[in-house]
């Protein structure tokens, strides 16, 4: 069975995003790239360039899933959270109009899931992801690097659970 999943690195400044075809246990990458909209533009604009960009490439791509890094709770200023909360929205809207599941991961269970440990480095993380995905040097920005380690992740989390023995709860 082929399945494509859009990873995505939400941000309101850049937004990562990563597309990669899983089929027979082998990886290849769609397409990669970032939604930039405009610096220094209203709030509304912003989000609407970002909702307009994911929609382009759900719609030029067409994944199976969307799977967008979870919110940190260890945020030191409440106000990014509440903006990448604002970002997420719009994200999540773009799959919600597209009728394409989205999941969400912890940034901690994708480095787990790529490099073995939660408290891997973002470069560790982005040497694993090019060299899964037969890249000769790390991938730039570390947003598209981000995106596609997300999608890695969730491959590898959801084929795992598949080979784990159903459990019944009596």
């Amino acid at each position: 069975m082929i399945e494509r999943i859009l990873g995505i690195d939400p941000g309101l400044r850049v937004t990562g995003y990563g597309v990669i075809e899983f089929s027979a246990g082998k990886t290849r990458v769609i397409e990669a790239g970032v939604v930039a909209p405009k610096n220094g533009a209203a709030l509304e604009t912003r989000l609407r360039e970002l909702h307009e960009g994911i929609t382009q490439v759900v719609n030029s791509t067409h994944p199976d899933v969307i799977v967008i890094e979870e919110l940190y709770t260890t945020y030191r200023n409440p106000v990014t959270a509440i903006m990448m909360g604002h970002a997420r929205g719009v994200l999540c809207l773009a799959g919600a109009e597209a009728a394409i599941p989205v999941r969400t991961l912890a940034h901690s269970l994708v480095k787990r899931a790529l490099v073995g440990s939660g408290a891997g480095r973002k470069e560790q993380v982005n040497r694993m992801v090019a060299q899964l995905l037969g890249f000769r040097r790390p991938l730039e920005p570390d947003d598209v690097s981000d995106a596609l380690a997300l999608a890695l992740a969730y491959c590898n989390i959801r084929d795992h659970e598949r080979k784990l023995p159903a459990l019944h709860v009596r």
